[in-house]
């Protein structure tokens, strides 16, 4: 978490490095500028908010909050409007202390309980893991048994301009 926040206010470009099984249905990142960035940093770091923009969509915000036992992964949708999506807040604790730069989030029983009352039973499987290598990279991954997996890394070396605010989110 102290790594990630050292970059607290700045944003950086991002390339998926792994999306396996390929869709059959329109990827939604294909083609799209991907960027994260650390935005709401509190003091002393107990909450990072890091938006996620897909070319124009500002719906994602990775929110990552400690805990008495290690640290949270929620992931906020929001509309356009600002008003939250049907599927948010979703995501898990860490299940062991991890390493400094990886961190594994197993899907939680709330987030469970959420996407089978919204149909979204692939994701019940779930596991997400954010590691960082200070000065380097940051990589969002997101992996099933099934064989999914889906690996986002952002170059931690090159800031970039800070896109708009998230949808839902103060300017």
């Amino acid at each position: 978490m102290a790594a990630l926040a050292a970059h607290c206010d700045r944003a950086f470009a991002g390339r998926i490095v792994a999306n396996t099984p390929a869709s059959t249905a329109p990827d939604p990142f294909d083609g799209k500028a991907l960027v994260m960035h650390v935005r709401g940093c509190d003091e002393p770091a107990r909450e990072l908010r890091v938006p996620f923009h897909v070319g124009d969509d500002h719906s994602r915000t990775w929110v990552v909050t400690r805990t008495a036992t290690g640290l949270r992964l929620k992931h906020d949708h929001r509309h356009r409007d600002g008003s939250a999506d049907v599927l948010t807040m979703y995501g898990g604790d860490t299940a062991s202390p991890g390493e400094a730069g990886r961190q594994e989030f197993p899907v939680d029983a709330e987030s469970v309980a959420l996407f089978r009352r919204e149909g979204s039973t692939a994701s019940v499987s779930n596991t997400w893991a954010m590691e960082i290598v200070p000065g380097k990279n940051f990589v969002y991954e997101l992996s099933r048994p099934d064989g999914r997996l889906f690996r986002v890394e952002f170059d931690l070396s090159t800031p970039v301009a800070p896109p708009p605010a998230p949808w839902g989110a103060a300017s």
